[in-house]
């Protein structure tokens, strides 16, 4: 397959830091409308190999490519710009805000004076739990504080938040950990969303069992 048919290729990336060779020599390709599982144990390199492709760090040698273009100085900033997202197992979301306020922080819609427009972000946030998490506003409210969410309720809100900014490519971290099996089915039922919107996905866990799924 040619750079240009890929979402994101990583050609022979390679990342030392100190004498500790952590990438060698990596390739890897996703393509439009796919989900990709990464496993390995702790220390396999999966987190550099993310902050690789997420503009955190940059590789010591190799090129990465989006959509068929070369990626030079590369950040975090041009990584969500171009459409990566990323889900954190523990940072995701502010445990101690609102459910609307998590959907459009950093990205507050205002008011022609500046002002945060309240009303707009809470009838949007509702329109994202129906469309990306299949909520209605009788099983949860957008005042509804993130704390009282459920483990599988706070990454779906993550992943529609993600959904609704036009990611193409989201990556999640570990998104099972911790999780009941009811509650895992419900985040690989939000994984399944992803690819069914026609968007890609990296799948970082250490259960295997997980993956086959999706």
């Amino acid at each position: 397959m040619t750079t240009q048919e890929s979402l994101v290729k990583l050609c022979n990336i390679k990342k030392s830091f100190g004498h500790v060779e952590v990438l060698k020599g990596i390739n890897l390709e996703i393509n439009t409308n796919e989900v990709v599982g990464l496993l390995g144990d702790n220390g396999a390199g999966k987190s550099t190999l993310i902050k690789i492709i997420t503009g955190v760090h940059q590789p010591d040698s190799g090129d990465l490519y989006w959509k068929g273009e070369k990626l030079v100085n590369f950040s975090v900033a041009k990584a969500r710009d171009i459409g990566i997202e990323t889900v954190f197992q523990e940072r995701a979301l502010s445990e101690e805000h609102s459910l609307w306020r998590n959907i459009f922080m950093g990205r507050e819609i205002t008011s022609r004076w500046g002002f945060i427009d309240v009303k707009r972000e809470k009838e949007k946030t509702e329109r994202i739990m129906k469309e990306y998490m299949g909520f209605t506003s009788s099983a949860l409210t957008t005042d509804a504080v993130v704390r009282t969410m459920s483990g599988g309720e706070k990454q779906g809100v993550a992943i529609a938040r993600a959904l609704h900014f036009e990611a193409d490519l989201i990556i999640l971290d570990e998104p099972t950990t911790g999780l009941s099996l009811s509650e895992t089915q419900k985040v690989l039922g939000f994984v399944d969303d992803i690819k069914k919107k026609g968007k890609s996905c990296i799948f970082i866990t250490h259960n295997i069992y997980h993956v086959y799924p999706v």
